[in-house]
């Protein structure tokens, strides 16, 4: 999976390459998707940020920013749960 290691969540943010997104944590892709950012199947997910997708959707600044927040704490919940000891 990637590059990702479980020292630390994967942390999104407006300038992350939508390939890389999709590299690193393809969890972080689903949660884009229900925002109706479609990355996965976007010919666009190469060479596009998350900021450009977010313009190309008409996302307003502060949904894209708080979109974003959401995503980051929910994968932040879901790597402690992952690696409770």
């Amino acid at each position: 999976m990637g590059t990702m290691n479980n020292m630390a969540p994967y942390v999104i943010t407006r300038y992350d390459p939508l390939g890389i997104i999709m590299q690193e944590c393809p969890r972080a892709v689903e949660l884009l998707s229900e925002y109706g950012l479609h990355c996965a199947s976007c010919f666009a997910n190469d060479f596009d940020t998350l900021e450009k997708g977010a313009d190309m959707h008409n996302m307003r600044e502060e949904d894209m920013m708080e979109m974003i927040d959401e995503i980051n704490t929910q994968l932040e919940k879901e790597w402690r749960e992952a690696n409770k000891k």
